[in-house]
């Protein structure tokens, strides 16, 4: 499975404006609250057994701020779970209810170490608070916003425009050549790190269309058959990675300095080292990136 992906929650979007079952749920013991810190959701155990810190209702809710959005992810089961912006406490990680009982931790550096099912939902959380502190102003008139929808909207106190979370679809695609494939360094990548290419989407472009310009601009190929491989949901902040191979007629290369510092053509036994640490100054994607995922499939003649 693809990390972030599998999210296991019922949504239960039906419920989000009841707002008399909301409460109810904050307030029955058997539902679970996961604190966010400045970006950072918090996470029990050790390297080795890491799982997600969801807790019990009352233990952290005394360390939001009184407008911070408590986002309802969903039910599992009958038991609902909620996401808390705790980010005006100071320093959670040793002082106040939570001290002691465990850690705040950058999500991209635990993904691996998560569980996969934890993973795809602390990934819907991450990105809803993230999604949170970013919109606390209306985008048509500049007042400020307030939550709605148990988290799933943001309100305007002056215009009410209504403003709901976005997903910014990306393409990354791996493009190949006979028996090689093509692999870049971004410029602002470290020296030795090598991947797929990638971009967004534009307005009024297609998947394939996006595919055959960003190869084309980043460096200089031209692609004819695209294939959907599969796609990721990216908190960071909030991107859905539609992943895809390109086949090429050329291994001709016109880099854009502006974008990519290098790019090579990788033959299978290349890449499967290359995933496997076994090429000397050289690294790949790691396994919670879809561009691993894409080398891989490749690389083993999917």
């Amino acid at each position: 499975m693809i990390a972030f992906s599998g999210n296991s929650l019922n949504r239960l979007s039906e419920k989000r404006p009841d707002t008399a079952w909301i409460a109810a749920r904050l307030r029955d013991p058997a539902s679970l609250i996961l604190p966010v810190w400045r970006l950072q959701p918090f996470t029990i155990g050790a390297d080795a057994a890491l799982e997600a810190g969801f807790l019990r209702p009352g233990l952290c809710e005394s360390l939001a701020a009184r407008d911070a959005p408590c986002v309802f992810l969903g039910s599992e089961g009958e038991r609902a779970m909620f996401a808390l912006d705790i980010s005006a406490a100071e320093d959670p990680h040793h002082t106040g209810p939570l001290a002691g009982l465990g850690e705040f931790r950058e999500l991209r550096g635990a993904a691996a170490l998560l569980p996969a099912k934890d993973l795809a939902i602390l990934g819907q959380a991450k990105a809803m608070i993230d999604w949170h502190q970013r919109h606390g102003f209306c985008a048509r008139c500049g007042a400020p916003t307030a939550p709605g929808d148990a988290g799933y909207k943001r309100v305007c106190a002056a215009c009410g425009t209504e403003h709901f979370p976005r997903t910014d679809p990306a393409v990354i695609m791996l493009a190949t050549e006979g028996d090689a494939c093509l692999l870049g360094r971004n410029k602002n990548w470290p020296p030795d790190f090598y991947s797929a290419l990638a971009g967004f989407l534009e307005p009024g472009e297609s998947i394939e269309e996006a595919v055959r310009r960003e190869l084309f601009e980043e460096a200089g190929v031209r692609a004819g058959k695209i294939a959907y491989y599969a796609s990721q949901p990216w908190p960071f902040p909030s991107q859905l990675m539609i992943g895809c191979f390109a086949e090429c007629d050329s291994r001709a290369l016109t880099l854009d300095p502006n974008e990519i510092a290098d790019a090579q053509w990788f033959t299978r036994e290349q890449a499967r080292a290359l995933l496997a640490g076994e090429i000397p100054g050289r690294r790949g994607p790691f396994a919670v990136a879809i561009a691993h995922h894409l080398i891989r499939a490749w690389a083993e003649g999917l």
